[in-house]
């Protein structure tokens, strides 16, 4: 006797530039799941350095990330043009990986542009895991990783 054949599920496929903040959370949340279930950790947890205006407690910069099972990704990082060259962006990253390493992070892992900022990544003990190219034609998408090292904690943490 042979088996009857599995009906398909029924599913609508949706092409979007706007996804709905619920529609991402949906995915993110199953796929958490996912994970916790195959490794028996449940850590994902967002992580932000952020600069605000003083005046009107507005974000205006700093950095955006997740860490999870033992690596921190840092997803955006921006600093204003006026605070560049100043030392804080070199702050920021410093407290982000601190943090991540606290959460028992041992690696970092990120891409930058290669107009962005992959010198400044370099400088601060970043190694270039390899490039993508993309647009415009002659720009690259370089991947890079750090080994997490304990908080140094020679810098006062703003509040």
């Amino acid at each position: 006797m042979t088996a009857s054949p599995q009906p398909e599920p029924r599913t609508d496929l949706v092409v979007t530039d706007a996804p709905i903040p619920a529609d991402i959370a949906a995915i993110s949340d199953a796929l958490d799941r996912f994970n916790t279930e195959h490794t028996g950790i449940a850590d994902r947890k967002p992580l932000a350095v952020l600069i605000r205006d003083p005046e009107t407690h507005q974000a205006v910069g700093g950095l955006t990330g997740r860490t999870s099972l033992g690596l921190f990704f840092i997803d955006l990082f921006y600093l204003p043009p006026q605070l560049r060259g100043s030392g804080l962006g070199r702050e920021i990253l410093r407290q982000a990986e601190d943090e991540a390493h606290a959460r028992g992070c041992r690696t970092a892992v990120l891409y930058t542009i290669t107009f962005q900022a992959p010198g400044f990544y370099h400088k601060q003990g970043w190694k270039r895991l390899g490039e993508v190219p993309c647009d415009p034609p002659g720009t690259s998408r370089i991947f890079m990783s750090k080994e997490l090292a304990a908080p140094t904690g020679n810098s006062v943490r703003p509040r």
